[in-house]
């Protein structure tokens, strides 16, 4: 089947009553009761497709062929896809420098090369969705040495994969400097990264700071290497909900010495999992220091840990002393091991050691009590608020009594950070698949190969679709207007209203409270808000949200008292089911059911209540 396209914006029949724009305000003329102007921030999110490009996409996701046409399909349609990448056969057979450089694929890249340095310096810098992929390079090298500078960095949606990197390689280096700063939703693969090397030499130097959410793979990391240095330093710095795993890593290792230094430190909820790390080694030296230091909760789990090694030795220096408790679990840690070393010094509380080799040389030195720890939290807290409020940016999270004509406070950054993306018709997301159990025809749909971005992407929106509601909560996740009008005039009735703040301006700058709005009167009700989860095309996950209060409010600019915004804030009444470590405590103290706490509806996030 041939599928010609008008392209985004459904140039051919704009006002064709078969178009999906036509069909959406059809339907919401049916389902919406009240005469209330049409919202123009949600209609413009509707499927661009004209009237032609509709069915025949429909027809083809009904077939189950939408996957061999899915540039035409994305392109048409407005959505989030990848490029699939073709291996490079360009030749690099001497020193080359990369600078201002992106989105390539670079296969069979320097194998066999004898000495020599290749320079990536500035590569894919403030891309958006920039995609990078390293297959097979340095390949069998000898002293050949890469080195990878201020790689990546301000990115949003970042896919880069080293596949097979410096396998088999003697000597040289591999230096990460800078890398992946400041990017938005990273996803990054160290597959057999430096596997069956000698002597090599691997360095992550300030790698992902200040990186919001996403993950970081280190699979067969430096497998059977001999003699290989592996230095983690300043690693996830100031970094956002980053999830890094290292699985098989230096496993089988000879003479191993890694050291992870400076590691998570200040990290909000970084999640950590290190999986047959060194198991098998021989004489390996591994070395955490000021792992995770005064990071907000987080949870690492060794599982396997220098399993069956010999001669091992492990030092844990101020590691997990985060300033709200995190979790750490060492399940069947050194078990089969031999003459090992393994000392913790000054570590945190609510650790977990199941399956501890018991013969193993084993030494806790100044391990924090859970009351010291507390007592540890509590004096960060009375001696700095910043630090306290690090992953709290100020204003993100206030009391009801801030919605006061004439106060001053500040706003946080409400700017819509994820790719611009539309709605899917509901003739098309009707036939698509979206659960658990049809991943694989997800991920064939959208060419998502395993472990990439794509993958990632589909299997978070899952999870998170797919989990039980909390208390009291009803939820739904919706990829058509349609759907999302559906669940909340469920929820609400059809007398219902949907606003969101008119703007960004004022983001992250102090504002003036103008006049201000109770909706319904300002009394206790009850809403539905909804939040965009990443995905190839607008998915929302919409929830009931239970005793509430809903305000709008004049955002006026605190010098020239001009109008610059109309913002729309909730209230939240009941916090009690919410967790201790919810960054509205950490920012406005007290705890669950304690306090009220108000937030503003953020730039493409919206909030349904009834009208009046």
């Amino acid at each position: 089947m041939q599928v010609v396209c008008a392209g985004a914006g459904g140039s051919l029949d704009d006002t064709s009553p078969f178009s999906p724009k036509a069909s959406l305000i059809r339907y919401w003329n049916k389902q919406i009761s009240n005469n209330a102007p049409k919202p123009s921030f949600l209609m413009s999110k509707a499927s661009p497709l004209n009237a032609v490009d509709a069915a025949a996409f429909a027809k083809l996701a009904e077939r189950n062929a939408l996957s061999s046409h899915l540039p035409s399909f994305c392109a048409a349609a407005g959505l989030l896809c990848f490029p699939d990448l073709s291996p490079s056969l360009e030749k690099h057979d001497k020193d080359s420098n990369f600078a201002v450089y992106s989105n390539r694929n670079f296969s069979n890249y320097g194998n066999e090369r004898l000495g020599g340095v290749d320079s990536f310096k500035n590569y894919s810098g403030g891309e958006n969705i920039p995609i990078d992929s390293f297959r097979r390079y340095s390949r069998n090298a000898a002293g050949h040495s890469d080195k990878f500078d201020s790689y990546g960095p301000d990115g949003n949606v970042v896919d880069q994969s080293f596949n097979t990197y410096g396998v088999g390689a003697t000597g040289g280096t591999g230096e990460f400097k800078n890398y992946n700063r400041q990017v938005n939703v990273p996803n990054l693969n160290f597959n057999n990264y430096g596997a069956d090397g000698n002597g090599r030499a691997h360095t992550f130097t300030s790698y992902t700071d200040e990186t919001n959410s996403g993950s970081e793979k280190f699979s067969s990391y430096g497998r059977n290497e001999n003699g290989a240095p592996n230095e983690f330093k300043n690693y996830a710095t100031d970094s956002n909900v980053i999830g890094s795993d290292f699985s098989g890593y230096g496993e089988s290792g000879n003479g191993a010495n890694d050291s992870f230094t400076n590691y998570g430190v200040n990290g909000n909820v970084p999640e950590n999992t290190f999986k047959a790390y060194g198991s098998g080694g021989n004489g390996a030296v591994e070395s955490f220091a000021n792992y995770r230091e005064q990071s907000n909760v987080g949870d690492d789990s060794f599982q396997s840990y220098v399993k069956n090694s010999n001669s091992a030795k492990a030092n844990f220096a101020n590691y997990g002393k985060s300033f709200n408790e995190g979790t750490d679990k060492f399940s069947i840690y050194g078990q089969g091991a031999q003459g090992q070393s393994i000392g913790f010094k000054v570590y945190g509380v609510n650790n977990t050691f199941k399956d501890y080799a018991k013969k193993s040389d084993v030494s806790f030195a100044s391990y924090t009590s859970r009351s010291e720890a507390a007592a540890a939290a509590e004096a960060v807290k009375m001696a700095s608020g910043s630090r306290v409020n690090k992953w709290v940016e100020p204003g993100k999270f206030f009391r009801e009594s801030m919605l006061k004509k004439g106060v001053i406070m500040p706003m946080p950054d409400i700017r819509d950070k994820m790719p611009r993306r539309s709605f899917l018709p509901r003739s098309i997301t009707s036939k698509l698949p979206f659960s658990s159990s049809k991943l694989a025809d997800m991920k064939q749909i959208f060419h998502a190969l395993d472990n990439s971005s794509m993958d990632s992407m589909i299997v978070a929106a899952l999870k998170d679709c797919e989990r039980a509601p909390s208390r009291g909560e009803t939820k739904r996740c919706v990829g058509s207007v349609e759907d999302m009008v559906d669940f909340a005039t469920s929820i609400l009735g059809r007398d219902v209203v949907v606003r969101t703040t008119d703007n960004v301006a004022g983001s992250g700058k102090q504002i003036l409270i103008g006049q201000v709005k109770g909706i319904n009167g300002g009394q206790v009700t009850k809403s539905v808000s909804c939040h965009q989860t990443l995905f190839p095309y607008l998915l929302y996950y919409c929830h009931s949200v239970p005793k509430v209060r809903v305000y709008e409010a004049d955002l006026l600019d605190p010098s020239s008292k001009a109008a610059i915004n109309h913002g729309i804030a909730i209230c939240h009444l009941d916090t009690s089911s919410w967790s201790p470590t919810h960054g509205a405590f950490l920012a406005l103290g007290y705890g669950p059911g304690r306090i009220e706490v108000c937030h503003w509806i953020f730039e493409n996030d919206m909030t349904w209540a009834r009208s009046g």
